[in-house]
């Protein structure tokens, strides 16, 4: 018998569909050439070893150090990838400029630990509190002959012979200046300084920081993200106050984890205000606990982030002061790289400001704010001449009083 053996084949048919691949979110800049950021210990990045230049310049010759661009008031770090492990904390050291910091990546970010941007607590004097990037120091303490000063930056803390009022900058500080900034956080900017009273040896707490992460993949928050003011605390009979909070703006293709972000203002004698966050994600997969209260938005997946203000954005600078030109780039700092303007001993100067693309009926006004011996004055310029209809740009001129010693110089456009 001659047997036949059969072999029976099984055939499985699948019928399928081909969909375009789901396009990412666009992170413009985002090159990979600051490497990738591991975090497995506590780490201080020096943010003054940034090349100074373009932000979307190749920065593989200067790999993992960033690139500060003087235009933007930025520290720029293009990475392939960030992780922050768990009980680990990363913070800063500031720029001489105390320019903000902007993370553009192109992979994914997890922050299991901590990202800090925290602004100092009080400081002995001569020191003044130092902010947290991007943001202002608190008012010195009293030393010597120095009597205390203001906090710096646009909602900086008055002093006075009783206590010192707290920064202000998303929120209003309680007895301080009206808040500022915008929701966008556009431009980066981070909270003010808080004052201290006029026996106080101690500083007012520093606002704090600023950080804009940007990444094109996913990013995860299951640690925390904090950019608190400074908080002066007990200090027996001194009454210094707090920093305001800074900012943090988050754009992610997903965004998940179950940790916190906080931009929490400085406990003093007077609290400080909060400051400000903005989240921007396509996929919302996260239980994050948020304080202050978030703006935001959501995003299709084939959006390109808002990095920085467009080219037609409202700008404003300040042009002179007395008959010295300001500089392009100034310094933010008080006698370690001298002064950006010397004046001679005059009680008065003019200061001019140039605006673009602001209307003529904004109001544009200056702070003065010496770093001690004063309180900060507010002066309103007016105009002087109209230099351009289009772009439209504005020429105005303010008197201000000249304090001697350093004193910093701010101005803001409050457009109507």
């Amino acid at each position: 018998m001659i047997k036949k053996s059969f072999a029976f084949v099984f055939t499985t048919i699948l019928f399928f569909s081909v969909f375009p691949a789901q396009a990412k979110i666009n992170i413009p800049g985002a090159d990979g050439s600051d490497g990738a950021l591991q975090i497995t210990m506590t780490t201080e990045v020096d943010l003054s070893e940034a090349v100074t230049g373009n932000w979307d310049d190749n920065n593989s010759a200067n790999s993992g150090k960033g690139i500060y661009d003087p235009q933007k008031w930025a520290v720029v770090f293009k990475y392939d990838s960030v992780y922050i492990d768990a009980g680990s904390i990363l913070s800063f050291k500031n720029h001489p400029s105390r320019a903000p910091v902007v993370w553009l990546v192109n992979g994914d970010v997890t922050i299991n630990g901590t990202l800090s941007l925290n602004g100092e607590g009080y400081q002995n004097p001569p020191k003044n509190a130092e902010p947290g990037p991007g943001g202002f120091r608190g008012g010195i303490g009293r030393y010597k002959t120095i009597i205390n000063g203001a906090g710096f930056g646009p909602g900086g803390g008055n002093p006075t012979g009783d206590f010192g009022y707290g920064g202000s900058y998303g929120t209003q500080a309680v007895g301080s200046n009206l808040k500022y900034g915008n929701q966008s956080l556009i431009p980066l900017i981070g909270g003010s300084g808080g004052g201290t009273d006029s026996e106080c040896s101690k500083s007012g707490g520093a606002g704090g920081g600023a950080i804009l992460i940007a990444c094109q993949n996913t990013l995860i928050v299951n640690g925390i993200i904090q950019t608190n003011g400074g908080s002066p605390g007990d200090v027996g009979d001194c009454e210094p106050a707090g920093g305001s909070g800074g900012g943090v703006r988050l754009v992610a293709e997903i965004l998940s984890g179950s940790g916190s972000i906080n931009a929490i203002g400085g406990i003093g004698y007077k609290n400080a205000g909060m400051g400000l966050i903005r989240i921007e994600r396509v996929v919302n997969d996260n239980n994050l606990e948020v304080v202050p209260g978030p703006s935001v938005i959501n995003l299709s997946s084939d959006s390109t982030a808002i990095i920085w203000p467009p080219d037609n954005a409202p700008k404003v600078k300040i042009i002179s002061i007395g008959d010295k030109n300001a500089p392009e780039d100034p310094r933010s700092s008080f006698g370690t790289y001298g002064a950006d303007v010397a004046l001679p001993e005059v009680s008065s100067t003019q200061i001019v400001v140039e605006t673009t693309n602001v209307e003529e009926a904004s109001q544009v006004v200056v702070r003065v704010t010496p770093r001690f011996n004063a309180n900060f004055s507010i002066v309103s310029a007016v105009v002087e001449s109209i230099e351009s209809e289009d772009p439209l740009i504005i020429r105005w001129v303010a008197d201000l009083p000249v304090n001697v010693g350093y004193s910093a110089v701010q101005v803001k456009v409050i457009r109507p």
